[in-house]
């Protein structure tokens, strides 16, 4: 201990706390459900639902229904076994009881209660209990039903019998608490995205979402006889498909349940999505590994058997997956997952089984349907050639300092901080905002990159016509961190990346190439929270010496009527070059006043199919898209 540190008080026994029962859940949520924010709230619902999806893996569940209700609160019913009503031997108490109020309490610690589960820590509905207002248990089981009732996880009554009943399974309603949580608005977009999901994995199993919050009635239905194949073609549905038919396949192997589903089409991006035990892992593992081994040594060997490739010829696994849209699904008794977040499936024995699938299931295909593995293979083998092609020009651009932080962009006014924490650039649309931004700028921490005219639209081109792309080239030599496989966020320059462009729609488009951009080739900038949208104020309101900025109509509107429209000038701004560097420095630069507009991604395959409709090959899907969106367009400047 340094001399200098004071002790200010004793510690011993006395400061030792013990948290009983489901306080440690109210003390650090954080622990169990990730964070109190939007997400964490929406992992309540999940933890429920992964318990009914227990039960289908189990043979004795294939419907939940989740309701939001009038008052805020949320609902999750399925017809399941139920809960274990009866008294627990060791805890003198209903299992009810034990499984709401005991951390990793449950029956997923091999009591014989499921074989294969999510779930493995024993910790989902006692979570939802400890981080709920109030809660209400219902189990239907044996010709009754059993109810009981908590308060911040403290039950109010034992649980007992409250009427007669032909069903079975558990329902949970709960409220939120405002004690824990940011936010006790259900999102529904979100919660409908993961129930989609659910289903998809899990073919035949219903599940039913109902909105009944004033004014947000709806509900829907999702049930998918053909599982991920389904979801395949769902993912597939605005791409061109390279075959007619997606293909399937699926095996069972001692260390557990293999299914895979597979199409290729003409897009130059590869989506593979990986689960076990319905779990997303985000970050691949063992089973991820398995398909890539077995998918580029099948076509491989593929293209040496029909004479495409010669011996001394190999296909690289990015040529081999450049296209492909991909669901693996495995499912198996003890599931290895890195921490509790189980993003990454560690099992060695899984690979193993999903290369045994794939060579099986895939191999079998392509000797079945030789046109097919023809057309399949010269496709990979055009891979291959543009990939040369770009590794070419990534190898001439990296000799000439584009991908290596050396010699910055003559047009960059950057910052004089060198901590990367510290620092944003701004991305400006046109030389003429770009330099009033310089101007008005902090030159402290703010860097200013003027972009001329719209960059290339990376969704249409590959690898070596988007660097030579001169405006991408800038920002890639501006940022430091490197492109796709050469992307490392430890050398970006910036902490904030923030799009500038103007509040009409060339503006508009050209954040959305921005953003194409680095949704393909700088992902974990969006991932990580990097990226930002300036909010340029739309109106000047002006009266005698007073001047209001105004980012919204709505805000007009009540501002017109505060102040009294008689005697007020309107300015309309349709360009940040309309205002002058003092004014955009108040208005969109000041970190004390301005609004940044974060871009996050929830929802990784919803954002693919975005920027696919958006910026992808197919005109009618785009129209069809602001056909079906039309109506969030309150106004129309032209």
């Amino acid at each position: 201990m340094s001399k200098d540190t004071k002790v200010t008080a004793n510690y011993d026994e006395s400061g030792i706390q013990v948290l009983e029962g489901l306080d440690p859940v109210r003390k650090r949520p954080g622990m169990y459900i990730g964070s109190t924010d939007e997400r964490g709230l929406h992992h309540l619902i999940v933890e429920l639902v992964d318990n009914s999806v227990d039960e289908a893996l189990a043979g004795y569940c294939d419907h939940v229904i989740v309701e939001l209700t009038k008052e805020g609160a949320c609902s999750v019913t399925d017809n399941g076994r139920g809960i274990p009503t009866g008294i627990h031997k060791t805890e003198k108490k209903s299992a009810v009881e034990v499984v709401l109020t005991k951390l990793h309490a449950g029956g997923k610690f091999g009591g014989g209660g499921y074989k294969v589960s999510g779930g493995l820590h024993g910790v989902g509905l006692s979570v939802v209990n400890a981080l709920a207002e109030w809660l209400e248990v219902e189990v239907s089981q044996n010709g009754k039903i059993y109810k009981q009732t908590y308060n911040r996880g403290i039950p109010q009554r034992d649980l007992a019998a409250a009427g007669k009943t032909d069903q079975h399974g558990t329902k949970v309603t709960f409220m939120p608490d405002f004690e824990i949580f940011e936010t006790l608005v259900w999102n529904y977009d979100r919660i409908r995205t993961r129930l989609r999901e659910v289903a998809f994995l899990n073919k035949g199993f219903k599940v039913d979402l109902i909105d009944r919050r004033p004014g947000q009635e709806k509900e829907e239905s999702f049930l998918f006889e053909n599982g991920i194949l389904d979801f395949v073609n769902y993912l597939n549905r605005n791409k061109e498909a390279l075959f007619a038919e997606a293909v399937y396949f699926d095996r069972s192997e001692k260390e557990g349940e293999v299914e895979i589903a597979l199409q290729y089409n003409n897009d130059y991006s590869e989506i593979i999505y990986t689960y076990a035990n319905n779990i997303n892992t985000e970050e691949g593992g063992q089973h991820l590994n398995g398909f890539k081994d077995a998918l580029t040594k099948l076509i491989n060997d593929h293209g040496l058997k029909l004479g495409i490739l010669k011996e001394s010829e190999k296909l690289t696994g990015d040529d081999v997956r450049e296209g492909v849209t991909a669901v693996i699904s495995v499912k198996l008794q003890n599931p290895q997952f890195e921490g509790q977040t189980k993003t990454k499936l560690g099992n060695s024995s899984m690979r193993t089984a999903v290369t045994k699938a794939m060579t099986e299931g895939f191999g079998t295909y392509l000797e079945e349907h030789p046109k097919e593995a023809k057309e399949l293979i010269l496709k990979c083998v055009t891979a291959q050639r543009a990939r040369e092609a770009a590794r070419n020009a990534r190898d001439l651009t990296r000799r000439k300092g584009v991908l290596e932080n050396t010699t910055l962009p003559g047009k960059l006014a950057d910052c004089t901080d060198r901590d990367p924490k510290n620092c944003e650039i701004y991305l400006v649309e046109g030389d003429s905002a770009g330099g009033t931004a310089k101007q008005g700028r902090d030159r402290r921490f703010q860097a200013i990159l003027p972009l001329r005219g719209k960059i290339l639209n990376v969704e249409k081109a590959r690898l070596n016509r988007i660097l030579e792309n001169a405006e991408i080239k800038a920002m890639i030599t501006a940022f430091g961190c490197g492109i796709h496989e050469d992307f490392n966020e430890g050398k970006l320059r910036y902490n904030r990346i923030i799009c500038m462009t103007d509040a009409d729609v060339d503006g508009s488009h050209i954040r959305t190439l921005l953003l194409t951009f680095f949704f393909r080739f700088m992902r974990p900038l969006v991932e990580k929270g990097h990226v930002y949208i300036a909010q340029p104020p739309l109106y000047k309101v002006s009266k005698g010496k007073q001047d209001n900025y105004v980012y919204t109509d709505k805000e007009l509107e009540e501002i017109l009527n505060r102040l009294g429209r008689k005697g007020c000038e309107i300015q309309r701004y349709k360009g940040l070059g309309e205002m002058n560097a003092e004014q955009l420095w108040d208005t969109t630069m000041n970190p004390e006043f301005r609004t940044l507009m974060q871009v996050t991604m929830e929802d990784a395959f919803n954002a693919d199919e975005i920027f696919s409709i958006l910026m992808g090959e197919l005109p009618e899907l785009r129209r069809k898209f602001i056909e079906d969106n039309a109506n969030m367009v309150k106004e129309l400047d032209i």
